[in-house]
C-alpha cells in the first residue's frame, strides 16, 4: 500500500524529534549469556553457538540469548539505533532491571520485556504475540522510549517507517537497553 507525500513526511518528522533524544549505549559484558561474544568496545554481540567460561554472577542472563545495555533509565525520553544489516535473525528493545535472568520462560511485556525480534517474520513481546510479516529487512533499527508516556516504539530508519509501538507499557523501575546478534550505532 503506497503511504501519501504527507503521511511519509509525518513519520519522517517523528523519527527526527525521536532522534534528538538519542543516548550512547554500550553493552554490559556482566550480562551477557555464555553463547554472546561482545566486541572490544562493548557495541557489538554475536551469537558464537561455543559456551564461554564466564563468572555465573546474578546479572548474567544464562537461558535467553541476549545481552542488557550499562544505561539505566527511570525517566524522561530516550533514543539508540540498532545495526541489523545482514543478520538474519535478532531480537532487541528494553527491558525492565529486575527481570528475571536465570528463568526458562518467555519473554513477555508482563515480565518486563518490550522486545521486537525477527526471524523470518516480526515477533512482538506481547503475550499471545503480535507477528506480521516483514515488508523489508531493515538495515538499522531505532528505538525510541518515553518512559513517562509508557512508550516503546521500533522504526526502520532507513525507511523513514515505524515497525512498531508498544503503548501504556506503565514503567515503575529503571529500564535498560537489550540486544542480540547487533551493533549499537551510536
Amino acid at each position: 500500500m503506497a503511504r501519501s507525500h504527507k503521511h511519509t513526511n509525518s513519520l519522517s518528522d517523528e523519527l527526527e524529534k525521536a532522534q534528538e533524544f538519542a543516548v550512547k549505549v554500550s553493552l554490559d559484558p556482566d550480562t551477557a549469556h555464555p553463547n554472546l561474544v561482545l566486541s572490544k568496545d562493548l557495541k557489538q554481540v554475536n551469537y558464537t553457538g561455543q559456551t564461554q567460561t564466564l563468572p555465573d554472577n546474578s546479572e548474567r542472563f544464562s537461558s535467553f540469548l541476549c545481552v542488557l545495555g550499562k544505561q539505566k533509565f527511570s525517566s524522561g525520553k530516550f533514543y539508540f539505533e540498532i545495526q541489523v544489516k545482514g543478520k538474519t535473525a535478532w531480537e532487541l528493545g528494553v527491558a525492565r532491571e529486575s527481570v528475571d535472568r536465570k528463568e526458562e520462560d518467555t519473554q513477555t511485556v508482563q515480565k518486563g520485556y518490550w522486545l521486537l525480534s525477527m526471524d523470518s517474520v516480526y515477533n512482538t513481546s506481547d503475550d499471545p504475540p503480535v507477528v506480521f510479516p516483514m515488508r523489508s529487512s531493515p538495515e538499522k533499527v531505532g528505538v525510541f522510549v518515553d518512559y513517562d508516556e509508557g512508550l516503546v516504539s521500533f522504526y526502520d530508519v532507513d525507511k523513514d517507517s515505524l515497525i512498531y509501538s508498544f503503548t501504556d507499557c506503565g514503567f515503575n523501575e529503571n529500564i535498560l537497553p537489550l540486544s542480540h546478534n547487533s551493533s549499537i550505532t551510536n
